[in-house]
């Protein structure tokens, strides 16, 4: 059983952030061209919260701007194909802690059915393979509850905690080679390494 994170690792919002807060006005062109400088620009000019609710837009209506990262529904295609079970387990609030209250789960369940993700001729996931839950503690209760052998996420931070459930492998999807390996951890910078990665050991 193979388990994949949802946000930064399915799906890739890079130049969303800046599209969006230059549309809404937020920022001058400069700040626009990553999702850091947007932060970092809003953070500057003391609007912590503007910072807060745009996440919630762009996690919300504005989702189906985002793209998924290069080679992953392949991944997803390719595993399914061989009769490997996946679930999408994912820490993601229900609503925004600021502004208008969309249903953010909604938003990510209605963009991986945008992108084939349920459909039958395509990846043919179940939707009931896909979790989003409130809390890391209980993203992590998740992984348990599933059965992963295999999790593949963006934050080192969950991968180490604590708490992750023992004897799962655990993949850093790290497209941007961002992070120190840490110990007892596997990277990989795209979905293809992922595959390699998987392909020398099966789950």
């Amino acid at each position: 059983m193979i388990g994949v994170d949802f946000d930064n690792t399915i799906v890739r919002y890079d130049d969303v952030f800046g599209r969006v807060a230059l549309d809404l006005g937020l920022v001058p062109p400069e700040a626009a061209a990553s999702k850091t400088g947007v932060r970092d620009h809003l953070r500057s000019i003391g609007q912590e919260d503007r910072w807060t609710e745009l996440q919630g837009i762009i996690y919300g209506p504005r989702m189906m701007d985002a793209e998924l990262f290069s080679g992953v529904a392949e991944f997803f295609a390719r595993r399914r194909a061989a009769g490997t079970v996946i679930a999408i387990v994912s820490h993601r609030t229900r609503f925004p802690y600021l502004g208008e209250q969309h249903d953010l789960h909604a938003a990510a369940r209605g963009f991986l059915a945008r992108h084939g993700f349920h459909d039958a001729r395509a990846i043919g996931l179940p939707e009931d393979a896909v979790f989003f839950e409130e809390t890391k503690q209980a993203k992590l209760e998740r992984i348990a509850a599933v059965g992963c052998t295999v999790f593949i996420d963006d934050l080192p931070e969950v991968l180490a905690d604590p708490r992750f459930p023992d004897g799962v492998r655990r993949i850093l999807f790290d497209p941007g080679r961002l992070h120190v390996r840490p110990v007892g951890i596997e990277t990989a910078a795209s979905w293809d390494e992922v595959d390699r990665l998987l392909a020398e050991n099966r789950p």
